[in-house]
């Protein structure tokens, strides 16, 4: 399953409070429709049916779509530090 750190995690729920997303909402990352291989990340108010919720520490849940699941089982989410804003990166779990 998909890990996030604490990083992301807090930047996750900035994010979402910044943009008024209620407390069941969070991030949802999804593949790409129009690139494969590649994964959107966005703010959403509540997960699909489907969708696997990986972190629910506070107000900071983390969903990930259910066909994208088995590509982010040995990644881990974290903050990019080079990123001008907040941004994110998925990289193997040490």
């Amino acid at each position: 399953m998909l890990t996030v750190t604490d990083n992301a995690r807090a930047a996750v729920e900035s994010l979402a409070q910044q943009a008024g997303i209620p407390r069941e909402g969070g991030l949802r990352i999804a593949q790409s429709a129009g690139q494969p291989g590649n994964f959107e990340l966005a703010l959403v108010p509540a997960p699909q049916p489907d969708d696997q919720v990986v972190d629910e520490a506070g107000a900071s849940n983390v969903f990930v779509e259910r066909q994208a699941a088995p590509e982010l089982d040995a990644l881990s989410l974290d903050t990019d530090p080079e990123a001008q804003s907040p941004g994110f990166v998925l990289t193997y779990q040490r």
